[in-house]
């Protein structure tokens, strides 16, 4: 049969897999004021804002939320906001990992107190522990606490990964159900999804159709901040049988990712700069992390209108500076 004689495609809508707590979720960055302090009506503002453009769950105190410079009561007054502001239409997951399993324990009791429906544990840093030990720090977090646990699998920041044969393992515990793949080895997540049904969320913006298409539960994006309905819409349309549109809509957004998560900035930065150039909540990064230059925040509004995106009338283009906004 030659091309022409081919049949017409039919669109058929797939069986959406397991999300428990939803597809579509936001690495939701931490607004601060120019002074640097907690920005909770920022976070209330912007959280607003995300899910009504299609999140469907908010991650909060992750990468992306400077986790390792906000202070434990600043992680769980974050989650308290946010919560009060979504009121039931997104989950909220809290960013609970730490290099030490007792605070982890203690951050996870604390996030579950102030109403998150899910904690995000990433695997312990710096000390590099073997696989067992991993695993043991793993349940003892997933022990402690009655919220469903999300493991973030990121050794290019931690240094260690979570082996295949140890997320295999863990699949057994209640209430480890989710993974946040960062780990770009789509073989050894192909191999743990067929063998449990962990649901596996992206972290990594690029991948949001390839391991969807895999069977993945949706994605964790940090990208999501400035482009919610984006990243919704790819996955919207693969599950709508759509794949063509959903290949497409991964393309399309190919510049503003690389911008974003690979020119050698944090996402939390390019993802605040450009929030703040729009003039939606963010404020500064908090040090070690420096704020974007002139010309990386022209990059991302430049990237950010190819897509479609409006700027606001008279916006200033601005470099957010620790305690300072400082004009371009």
């Amino acid at each position: 049969m030659t091309a022409a004689h081919l049949p017409p495609t039919t669109h058929a809508a797939r069986a959406v897999p397991a999300a428990p707590l939803g597809r579509a979720l936001c690495a939701m960055v931490t607004p601060f004021t120019t002074s640097g302090a907690l920005d909770l009506d920022g976070a209330q503002l912007l959280a607003d804002r995300l899910v009504a453009e299609g999140c469907e769950g908010l991650v909060l105190s992750g990468t992306t939320g400077e986790s390792p410079t906000t202070s434990d009561a600043e992680k769980a007054a974050l989650v308290e906001a946010v919560r009060e502001a979504v009121d039931g239409r997104a989950s909220v997951v809290a960013g609970v990992g730490s290099s030490d399993t007792a605070h982890t324990a203690e951050l996870a009791l604390r996030a579950e107190k102030a109403g998150a429906d899910g904690l995000l544990v990433v695997t312990p840093y710096y000390s590099r522990p073997p696989q067992e030990a991993v695993e043991a720090h793993f349940r003892a977090v997933a022990d402690v606490s009655g919220l469903p646990v999300v493991l973030y699998d990121i050794p290019g920041r931690t240094g260690t990964r979570i082996e295949p044969d140890t997320m295999l393992r863990l699949a057994d515990h209640p209430r480890i159900v989710a993974v946040k793949d960062c780990a770009y080895d789509l073989l050894g997540s192909a191999k743990v999804m067929a063998n449990c049904d962990l649901a596996y969320y992206t972290g990594c913006d690029e991948f949001v159709l390839p391991l969807y298409a895999l069977g993945g539960a949706g994605y964790i994006s940090t990208v999501a901040n400035v482009a919610p309905r984006g990243l919704r819409a790819i996955v919207d349309a693969f599950d709508a049988g759509d794949t063509a549109a959903a290949a497409r809509g991964q393309r399309q957004l190919t510049e503003l990712i690389e911008l974003m998560m690979a020119s050698g900035l944090p996402g939390a930065v390019t993802a605040k700069a450009l929030l703040g150039a729009l003039g939606l909540p963010a404020g500064p990064v908090r040090a070690p992390l420096l704020p974007a230059g002139r010309e990386a925040v022209d990059g991302l509004l430049a990237a950010y209108e190819a897509l479609g995106g409006a700027l606001p009338a008279g916006a200033v283009q601005r470099v957010v500076s620790i305690g300072d906004q400082t004009p371009l």
